[in-house]
């Protein structure tokens, strides 16, 4: 008859296997959060706006502009912009400094696939004539 100590430690290397697969998974957990840009955005949605800088979030995974954004008809809605990560902004010399809350915003790019009023930019401009580089998910076949 076997015992217990002798059953414990066979049993030893299959409790460590499970904790390194528990770890792995864990680790790997914030890449599941990243989407591509056909999982959120419509290539076949091109839209163009210009809008009011009203918020600027430099947060992970994806930093956002609101921009407000009048209407044909005066009515005034809030639109969010994607870009890069704030580590990639950073590397960049973007900072919240460089998109002051009050300047106008020129956007060309896509809408959110659900209809949203969230976009990717392929193009942002300031009202002077700057463009702004802020980093956006990749368009498939776009050349910036």
């Amino acid at each position: 008859m076997k015992r217990s100590a002798d059953i414990q430690s066979s049993r030893l290397p299959q409790v460590h296997l499970v904790l390194l697969a528990l770890g792995l998974l864990c680790l790997s957990w914030p890449t599941f959060a990243h989407h591509s840009f056909a999982a959120e955005f419509d290539i076949k949605k091109p839209i163009e706006f210009k809008g009011r800088v009203v918020k600027v979030e430099l947060i992970n995974p994806h930093s956002w502009i609101h921009l407000e954004v009048t209407g044909t008809d005066g009515s005034k809605e809030i639109w969010m912009v994607e870009g890069g990560s704030p580590n990639a902004l950073f590397r960049k010399g973007i900072t919240k400094n460089s998109i002051p809350v009050g300047s106008e915003l020129e956007v060309i790019g896509y809408q959110a696939r659900d209809g949203g009023k969230r976009a990717v930019g392929r193009t942002l401009r300031f009202a002077d004539g700057r463009s702004l580089f802020f980093e956006s998910t990749p368009v498939p076949g776009a050349t910036n």
